[in-house]
């Protein structure tokens, strides 16, 4: 279930009202008449099953509310009611499957902002990734891989693709090229600095046979980014952040990175290109297939989209 928080302006409450008494999915409905203050009206708040939170969004923005007034969105944890689990068992579908498109479109957009955060957490994870290639330890690596921020930009480059929306695929393609160059660089300095130290040298790289699936890319690494793009856009749309943290151990982005600064330390060119290109590959196939994933989602649900039955009005108690 979601809770929604509407803020009405007065002239508009019935017809919200109206709304919400007949959708499908929707329970628990709270009317304050006069309460709200800044924006001015009524609070109206209720809770929907999560598969039929589509209808009900976008139906309270087709009254102008995003406006004039506020639409605001939680997920419920734990609901402990019978008119709830009916509500959920009127609503299409089920609730796991569902896509609430307007709280996808936040999440994204969120995420191809160039935060301290996010350069951060990419620097730190490219770091470990470097120090995993020196020490040629897999355990590290995969820390790496976990730590590492930037599958958000990726999906939205895919919501991006889904909706035609070029300044967000060109926000997200940035917020990418920039974390990445800065990761990369500090990266970089560092491990020359380790070098000029006498900790490495040239002949670090040689004989790590257990983390050189960082740098050889192939179809196997194309098939893997494939599919830890279609199982991270399902985590993510589905909210299942367990299954997200399966996608990050899956890709060699951030080792890859991280591989190429050590490698640029040490001027080892053909490393260089392969990380790049094994960056690249991972990338690339996350878009592809996370855009195609979208793409069914958005054709299954479609069925339902401000299509759902009606149900006869309820009486709402009001004078």
């Amino acid at each position: 279930m979601l809770h929604l928080r509407v803020i009405s302006p007065v002239e508009r409450t019935d017809d919200v009202l109206g709304l919400l008494e007949t959708a499908v999915g929707v329970t628990n409905l709270v009317v304050l008449h006069g309460v709200a203050r800044s924006p001015k009206g009524d609070l109206v708040q209720f809770d929907v099953a999560r598969e039929a939170a589509n209808e009900v969004i976008e139906r309270l923005r087709h009254l102008g509310l995003c406006a004039d007034g506020s639409i605001a969105v939680e997920r419920v944890d734990l609901s402990l009611s019978d008119v709830a689990d009916r509500a959920e068992e009127e609503a299409p579908g089920e609730g796991d499957d569902a896509v609430v498109w307007a709280e996808l479109a936040q999440r994204v957009s969120d995420d191809t902002r160039i935060t301290w955060a996010f350069l951060a957490f990419l620097t730190i994870a490219t770091q470990l990734a470097a120090v995993g290639v020196i020490v040629n330890s897999p355990i590290l690596i995969v820390g790496a891989m976990v730590l590492g921020p930037e599958f958000g930009a990726i999906v939205a480059v895919c919501f991006g693709l889904l909706r035609r929306d070029g300044p967000l695929i060109g926000h997200a393609l940035r917020t990418l090229a920039v974390g990445f160059a800065a990761a990369i660089a500090v990266t970089t300095v560092c491990v020359v600095a380790t070098r000029l130290s006498g900790w490495i040298g040239p002949a670090t790289l040689f004989d790590h046979e257990e983390i050189e699936f960082i740098v050889k890319p192939d179809r196997w690494s194309f098939v893997v980014a494939l599919l830890a793009g279609a199982a991270g856009v399902l985590s993510v749309t589905a909210g299942k952040s367990s299954a997200l943290v399966g996608v990050f151990i899956s890709v060699t982005t951030v080792p890859a990175a991280g591989y190429f600064a050590v490698a640029a330390a040490l001027a080892r060119w053909d490393d260089m290109t392969a990380s790049v290109t094994q960056l690249a590959v991972n990338i690339a196939g996350m878009i592809i297939s996370g855009t195609v994933t979208l793409l069914l989602q958005r054709a299954y649900w479609s069925r339902f989209g401000l299509r759902l039955p009606i149900r006869p009005p309820r009486n709402s108690g009001r004078a």
